[in-house]
Parts: C-alpha cells; structure tokens; sequence
C-alpha cells in the first residue's frame, strides 16, 4: 500500500545555490496542501549541516565547497554528486500524525525500493551504528538505508504548525533519471508533475536572501 495517495512532484530543471535550495523546501512546506516530492541539484559542490550542529565543525570547507546551515536536522552532509530530495506532508495529511520513527522508516523503505529497482541492492539499517563524526554518512541510525554494508542515504526531518519537512540524500552518482519516477509511483497511487510558480520562486528568494544566506544564520552556534 502506498504512503499517499496523490502526490506532486517536482523535479528542478535548473541547478540552484545552497541557500536557495533550503529556501525553496522552505517556501513549499509553508504552501503545500497535498504531499509533495521535491528532487533537487547544486549549482556548486556543496555542504549542508544541521540546524542543531556547530559551524566549527565545517568550517575549514569553505574554501571548497558552499555551505549552508539546515532548517532541519542532522549531521554533515556533502552535495554534488548526490540525488537531493525533499518530502513535504501537510499538516492535515493523516501521515503526518505518525511517529517521526515511522515517517523516516516508511520513506526510507520506499528508497530502498526504488533504488533494487534500478539494480542497488539495498536494506534499512535495524540498529544505531556507533557515533564516529559529525559526518551523517559516517553514522547509520535505524532506518538509514544501506547498501553493501555502507549506509547510502539518509535524512532528516522536522515539523512545523504547517507540515513536516523531510530532506533527504542518497549519496551515490549516476542513478538512473527513472529512478526519480520510480521512487514517486512507490510513493503513490498517483502522482502529478509540476513547476514551481514565479510566486513561489519569490518567496524561496526572500527566505534564502533573509535566512540562509545570511552569516547570522551560519554562525548562529
């Protein structure tokens, strides 16, 4: 049985900046009325780490790499050669009511499906690995999926009086463009394609601009 039952996705067309990729997750989970999958790239070699997490602990990869502080989440997490997505579930959606355990579970398992598809063996991890770094794919938490012993995607997610936002990377180049749509038909019964609006463009603009952008954002622990 699927997870939703209508789904929209988005699938960019264009590369986007570190800031304006968070902006633009932002901006949907504040307007999305139905679940909404969004797939994503960088127009640099990027690092993003949790809204939790120290800038110390990145910042000697400023230099290589644009680095931006997340809404949600998490550890360090390197982009460029990842696929980059986001899941937003309203605040309505009966899904949202579930525990955080089974949301990250049920979405990672619908990962690991789509990736077999597309021929990555793959599994969930059933246990917490032991904390190595701050690096999120040094540490499998439960539910992390992994492939040959190596934990290839994780996530993170947080909730809103709007929704949760849930953003998530698996960390291997050159899947496949139809794993995209794979992973949306396991997703839901149905899914429909869409752009994002010059509107919502704009919003993701002032958010990125006014937040992630900014050097109190960064710095802020």
């Amino acid at each position: 049985m699927s997870i939703f039952g209508a789904l929209e996705v988005y699938q960019d067309k264009f590369p986007q900046s570190a800031a304006m990729n968070m902006g633009i997750d932002e901006a949907l989970l504040e307007t999305a009325t139905v679940a909404t999958l969004r797939v994503y790239q960088w127009d640099h070699a990027a690092l993003s780490f949790g809204y939790f997490g120290s800038y110390a602990e990145v910042a000697n990869q400023q230099s290589e790499r644009e680095i931006v502080r997340r809404w949600t989440g998490g550890g360090i997490v390197p982009h460029g050669d990842d696929l980059t997505y986001s899941v937003i579930i309203p605040a309505n959606h009966l899904f949202f009511a579930r525990s955080s355990l089974a949301i990250y579970s049920d979405l990672h398992d619908a990962v690991r499906e789509a990736l077999q598809a597309n021929g990555v063996a793959a599994i969930l991890a059933n246990s917490v690995s032991p904390k190595v770094s701050e690096n999120c794919f040094a540490n499998a938490v439960r539910a992390d999926v992994l492939s040959e012993g190596r934990k290839i995607a994780g996530a993170a997610h947080r909730r809103s009086r709007t929704g949760l936002l849930h953003q998530g990377s698996i960390q291997l180049a050159g899947l496949p463009a139809k794993f995209n749509d794979d992973l949306a038909r396991i997703l839901c019964d149905r899914f429909e394609r869409k752009t994002l609006s010059p509107q919502l463009i704009t919003r993701a603009t002032a958010i990125a601009q006014t937040k992630y952008a900014t050097a109190e954002w960064l710095l802020r622990r």
